[in-house]
């Protein structure tokens, strides 16, 4: 499958941004394997790469026109987040997540997020809470146009302000552990049939509570919100396992 090796959108944009900093690659002067190693997790994350297909290594050097020492490098990079398997003898391929592991992410997913919820509760300015109604409308945008990938983008900034919000540091830390392998399932999640309608619902009600103050039941909200992303993978009939 071909690589797409430009972002020229404002959604894509966003996406960029994302994906270099759980890298932890530059955005300013990014070389090609920063560039190559972008490009591979946007099409793990978005699912046009698929659990188990295989990564043409002479195919990504012809399509950034490159040698393949780059590539080499940017896929090192992908199996350290967990993203590739590379074995001896055999081509790289997308690495296969369990479901029952997908579970245990969620779980902590859901634990951790309900902390942040009740912080921002706490904590949260008229500004930040006028940052996340600037998300809640890009998110209504995105749903009304059906853009699944824009949506995702955009949720995955709703997120991240809730976390800076929160003015805690470790925590935020400790959710970036998490990686890229939850930004995949996230993605798998939000892309089932029906999803975007409920989830816009979902995140506008946990606005309000928000706006309330009320810390209990943002973060009910919010492990709401969570686990009803691992329902949505468990119905995708996602396994990880071999076919």
């Amino acid at each position: 499958m071909p690589i797409r090796p430009a972002y020229p959108t404002i959604g894509d944009t966003a996406r960029r941004h994302e994906l270099t900093r759980m890298l932890n690659r530059g955005i300013a002067g990014a070389s090609i394997a920063d560039e190559i190693a972008v490009a591979v997790a946007a099409e793990i994350i978005e699912g046009r790469l698929s659990p188990g297909d295989d990564l043409n290594s002479v195919e990504l050097a012809r399509t950034f026109n490159s040698s393949r020492t780059p590539v080499r490098e940017a896929l090192l990079v992908l199996e350290r987040e967990g993203f590739v398997q590379i074995t001896a003898r055999r081509r790289p391929r997308v690495a296969r997540l369990l479901l029952s592991e997908v579970r245990e992410l969620y779980n902590l997913r859901a634990e951790l997020y309900a902390v942040v919820s009740h912080s921002v509760c706490r904590v949260a300015t008229p500004e930040d809470l006028e940052l996340l109604r600037g998300h809640q409308g890009a998110l209504e945008a995105a749903a009304a146009e059906d853009d699944v990938d824009r949506y995702f983008w955009v949720n995955v900034q709703y997120r991240n302000t809730e976390a800076a919000i929160a003015r805690d540091a470790t925590l935020r830390r400790v959710l970036d552990t998490l990686g890229l392998r939850a930004l995949q399932l996230r993605h798998l999640s939000l892309s089932q049939p029906g999803r975007l309608g409920p989830s816009v619902e979902d995140h506008a009600r946990l606005l309000r509570a928000y706006e309330d103050r009320d810390a209990d039941l943002a973060s009910a909200l919010t492990q709401s919100l969570v686990r009803g992303g691992f329902a949505a993978i468990e119905r995708s009939g996602w396994t990880g396992e071999e076919p």
